[in-house]
């Protein structure tokens, strides 16, 4: 091809894709408005227009063929990034008028960036042979390729019947030329290809546009059974032919299609299990050791997208320490195929630790070697272990306390007996002085209080354990509290002859508390100071305002507690003494009732101690409001009156009722018992008493029923019902409040406080309307 000018536009000739190209001589370009933008001499001579006189023309006035006078128009409207071409062919008139016969083709004009820009035309005049004679040996050797191609193919006509077929679509389907030649498409063997829309399929081709056509054809072919073809379809323009043919290929593709889909469905199967495994799996190339690919689980895991994982190793996503760890481990992966890790620590994007278990393989995927690594958190599992394994040992330990207490429950139970009995053998005695009897009750009383001190502890332990501590919130002065807690020691201290030092402020310091729990706080935390000091020590109580709370200190010279036992003080049962002698006593339960009793008042209880040094313990609580000056604390004494009362003891103890009668008759008032609830309605009704003190767990009518009838009668609307009884839960009392009961007193009571109510009923002075603890 002899070009004497570069064409305005530059064109890749050799761009991947292109179609190879006949070196004819003339050459055109034109934009993508069809309008001519250069021509060669050749071209020149050709047309036998100037390149400036046609510069600007539509080639269509230019250059035109008679067999598609307008078709490179339109072409150019059509262009695409595909490198379309199409054959040209015929007479071309010249500027003068001049026929001239030529052949050629037109392209796509499309620079390396992939735009197009136009039309590319080449043509040669055809000078030493006929026409006729160029025509036929160009339709022979294209019939040469179609006889010679080794699968089936149609050449069909714009209207879809069929203009030739090749040998191979003979034998392949079973038909003869005379069967084939002429027919169309849809209407040929049993009808199979009319099973498809021929002509919607091909309507592009069919209207002479450029391109291809593809579909499938699935069916029963009588030489061929249940089969699918695939149909191509291709525009056709052939040298000497006035009209567009369409060149068909069909393609036996069944058993392509089975393969296809069968690997469609193993791939589908593989991806879902990959996307919804609860296990992360990474994918990663065995000799770069890089992330390829990922599923959800473990992107979520790590807290990486999957974009941000491909492309790394394991130790840039949080797994294995360095690189050089990561290094070894692929090493003896690369080595043995395998590798396991049962517990393999790592860390997401966010620093969060975890554990998993890490296993990794390697296989060959279409001859490369992947590595893939299966991760299991195990960070619950291995969570789950360590609280059983915790609560094993706490549950061995609870067992090993449980033998413990029992032990200490034998033990304590008969050091207050013993006593007892010895001051009961010498009340009996006929020989005694008056000075022995009262040393004898003074043991049995101290003896007794002790005992019930026990008591009243081991009814905690099912309280503190299943929760059901209850508050009775009032405001109370924190020194009050105080002060009735070192009365209620002050026996003990006395016996071990220590020397206590108070300072409870000028101020009286109100907060909102249960005064009954809050003094039971404070008296075990006195009791455990005199006990586990030795006599002669010394004890501090004092009190003072820290910014918005109530700090009391309670602070001995004792032995102190030792720093391993310091963290399990506040657990039940816990002792530090293991010895024989047991001489402090005790059950272990004590500072567990203390923490829980302090934390319901919003407070906070803290121990300091050094082993045989002393313990301090302070005690931070929440103040309401602060008051006025202190004032010296007033002695309440007992309240009786000259009036006596109607009293009524109800009890099915018969010593317990009777004892009862005798302490309340020596204050002066007329009593009556009885031991069972229909006993006392009738006893009631006839005697009308001011008090009845009422057990509740009666043969017959319980003490609630009882109750209840009274409430029911006018003529005993006066009557004060006070319960004593060994049932002390906050349901109980809740109980007794619905059945009408004024006092809720608690076995083994403490008789001045039954006498206090004696005398608040004997004087009218209050009428009770509330339970009393």
């Amino acid at each position: 091809m002899n070009i004497d000018r570069q064409p305005p536009v530059a064109y890749d000739f050799g761009r991947p894709g292109h179609p190879d190209l006949i070196p004819f001589d003339s050459v055109i370009t034109v934009d993508v408005t069809g309008r001519v933008l250069w021509m060669n001499a050749q071209a020149e001579s050709l047309t036998e227009w100037s390149v400036a006189d046609a510069r600007g023309r539509t080639l269509q006035h230019v250059f035109a063929t008679e067999n598609d006078p307008v078709g490179l128009f339109e072409i150019s409207r059509k262009i695409s990034p595909e490198c379309n071409s199409r054959s040209i062919g015929g007479a071309v008139s010249t500027k003068s008028g001049l026929s001239k016969y030529v052949i050629g083709s037109a392209i796509d004009l499309n620079p390396p960036q992939g735009v197009a820009t136009g039309l590319l035309v080449f043509a040669e005049e055809i000078r030493s042979r006929n026409q006729n004679s160029i025509f036929a040996e160009k339709h022979s050797a294209a019939q040469s390729v179609i006889d010679s191609l080794p699968f089936p193919l149609l050449v069909l006509n714009t209207d879809l019947s069929i203009n030739a077929a090749n040998p191979d679509f003979y034998h392949t389907f079973g038909v003869t030329a005379a069967e084939t030649l002429g027919v169309k498409l849809d209407a040929l063997g049993n009808g199979q290809w009319a099973k498809i829309d021929v002509a919607g399929v091909l309507e592009g081709l069919i209207q002479g546009q450029p391109g291809s056509r593809r579909c499938l054809v699935e069916d029963f072919f009588p030489s061929l059974g249940k089969r699918t073809m695939q149909v191509s379809a291709t525009a056709l323009s052939l040298f000497g032919q006035t009209e567009d043919l369409i060149l068909v290929i069909i393609e036996d593709v069944s058993e392509r299609q089975t393969a296809e889909r069968a690997l469609r469905d193993s791939e589908l199967r593989y991806r879902r299990l990959f996307e919804t495994a609860k296990d992360g799996i990474l994918i990663l190339d065995a000799q770069t050791l890089v992330i390829v690919d990922a599923n959800r689980y473990i992107a979520d895991l790590l807290g990486y997208s999957h974009g941000a994982l491909v492309g790394k190793e394991l130790w840039e996503i949080g797994f294995f320490a360095d690189k050089e760890a990561s290094q070894a481990t692929y090493t003896h992966l690369q080595q043995y195929g395998y590798v396991r890790y049962d517990s393999l620590p790592l860390k997401t994007i966010a620093g969060k630790p975890a554990e998993v278990e890490f296993i990794s393989n390697v296989y060959l995927v279409a001859g490369q070697p992947i590595a893939q690594c299966n991760i299991r958190d195990i960070s619950d599992r291995l969570r789950m272990q360590d609280v059983l394994k915790q609560q094993a040992a706490a549950l061995t330990e609870l067992h090993h306390k449980k033998d413990e207490f029992l032990a200490m429950l034998s033990h304590e139970l008969r050091n207050p007996l013993a006593p007892i009995t010895n001051a009961v053998r010498l009340l009996r005695h006929h020989e005694i002085k008056d000075a022995t009897m009262d040393r004898a009750c003074v043991i049995i009383e101290r003896q007794l209080v002790q005992l019930t001190r026990l008591v009243d502890d081991l009814v905690e332990v099912s309280r503190i354990t299943t929760g059901r501590v209850r508050l009775r919130i009032e405001r109370v002065t924190i020194q009050e509290i105080l002060g009735r807690a070192l009365e209620t020691t002050q026996p003990l201290i006395e016996q071990r002859r220590h020397i206590v030092s108070v300072s409870l402020g000028e101020n009286l310091i109100w907060i909102n508390g249960d005064a009954s729990r809050l003094e039971q706080a404070m008296v075990n935390l006195l009791a455990n100071a005199a006990k586990y000091t030795d006599e002669g020590g010394t004890i501090a109580l004092s009190v003072e305002v820290e910014e918005t709370y109530c700090v009391v200190r309670i602070k001995d010279s004792g032995v102190g507690i030792a720093q391993e036992l310091l963290p399990h003080i506040y657990e039940l049962f816990t002792q530090a003494e293991r010895s024989l002698a047991r001489s402090r006593g005790g059950l272990g339960i004590g500072l567990a009732l203390v923490k829980r009793i302090v934390e319901m008042h919003d407070g906070i209880i803290a121990v300091h101690s050094v082993l045989n040094e002393g313990t301090e313990f302070v005690i931070r609580m929440p103040i309401a409001i602060s008051s006025a000056k202190l004032a010296l604390p007033v002695t309440e004494s007992s309240i009786e009156s000259s009036t006596a009362l109607r009293i009524l003891v109800v009890d099915d103890n018969v010593d317990t009722a009777e004892s009862m009668a005798m302490l309340v008759g020596m204050l002066g008032h007329a009593v009556r018992t009885e031991h069972d609830g229909n006993s006392a309605l009738r006893a009631a009704s006839e005697f009308r008493p001011d008090v009845v003190l009422l057990d509740i767990g009666l043969p017959g009518l319980n003490g609630y029923e009882v109750a209840s009838r009274i409430r029911e009668q006018p003529s005993l609307d006066h009557t004060v019902l006070v319960a004593i009884t060994g049932y002390g839960h906050e349901t109980d009392r809740q109980l007794g409040l619905k059945a009408g009961i004024d006092h809720y007193l608690v076995k083994p009571v403490d008789f001045d406080r039954v006498r206090r109510i004696l005398g608040t009923v004997a004087d009218r002075a209050v009428t009770p309307t509330h339970l009393e603890p």
